[in-house]
């Protein structure tokens, strides 16, 4: 064995590495289970991810492992995790974490690479502030209608970015916003704000929109259009509804 064979593998965190790099390490790795997150009420698999010299760690939630929502039953939490993913990207905010669906040790499900965030961050201050990237997630979730955006779906990086995770329970044909993040209700969008929610619409009709009929019903993705088209229309953040609990519970 030469020197240059043992060298260790390349170990991959957050954005440091080019996403189709990361994209085909989660797609083709070989996945190995190194434990369970158990505050999670979904099987979430914490596992490594490797190929030929690329290491990554990384969630992997399995479709077997998923509790039937009565509210949510068409499809899967993967596939509406992969679907918030594609949104986000399409956004070009880089907000969600890279995430694929795949075939793995449980079956198939979604495979999310792992975060490392800065524990030193307080949660409960940064869910109150009005840090960019909080704005833009809360932009987001308006658009795939996310019914859980507690604080501890929220990232905090090293590097000062928020990302965010969990986006099983978004994209229902019926209003079911419910977040922390209402800092910035009723204040009128910016124009690159605009800007984005024009070019999702745009998209809608097109690639996005066909892959989003992949993973989601119909009338989902039909409720999608019509919520970034009345967000358009508004001009404004959306406020919380009367009808329903605006926040999540537990909010972390």
């Amino acid at each position: 064995m030469t020197a240059a064979e043992e060298e260790p593998p390349l170990h991959l965190l957050g954005a440091d590495v080019h996403a189709d790099a990361v994209l085909d390490l989660l797609s083709e790795g070989e996945l190995e289970i190194e434990g369970r997150l158990v505050d999670a009420s979904n099987a979430t698999l914490y596992c490594t991810v490797r190929r030929g010299e690329l290491l990554a760690t990384c969630v992997y939630k399995p479709i077997e492992g998923e509790r039937p929502l009565w509210d949510f039953p068409d499809g899967t939490l993967a596939e509406r995790e992969y679907a918030a993913y594609l949104v986000s990207e399409a956004t070009r905010w880089d907000l969600v974490p890279r995430t694929v669906l795949r075939d793995g040790p449980f079956g198939a499900g979604m495979c999310q690479l792992w975060i490392d965030v800065d524990a030193t961050v307080d949660l409960g201050a940064l869910a109150r502030s009005r840090h960019p990237d909080l704005r833009r997630m809360a932009l987001l979730d308006a658009v795939i209608n996310n019914a859980d955006r507690k604080g501890g779906h929220l990232l905090p990086t090293p590097d000062g970015r928020v990302r965010g995770c969990d986006h099983g329970v978004c994209f229902s044909a019926e209003d079911k916003l419910r977040t922390l993040l209402w800092q910035w209700r009723s204040e009128p969008f910016t124009a690159d704000e605009v800007a984005v929610l024009q070019s999702l619409r745009t998209q809608l009709d097109g690639e996005l929109g066909d892959e989003l009929y992949g993973l989601l019903t119909v009338t989902e993705v039909r409720a999608t259009v019509l919520r970034l088209e009345r967000l358009l229309a508004t001009g404004v953040f959306p406020e919380p509804s009367q009808d329903w609990p605006a926040i999540p519970w537990p909010p972390f």
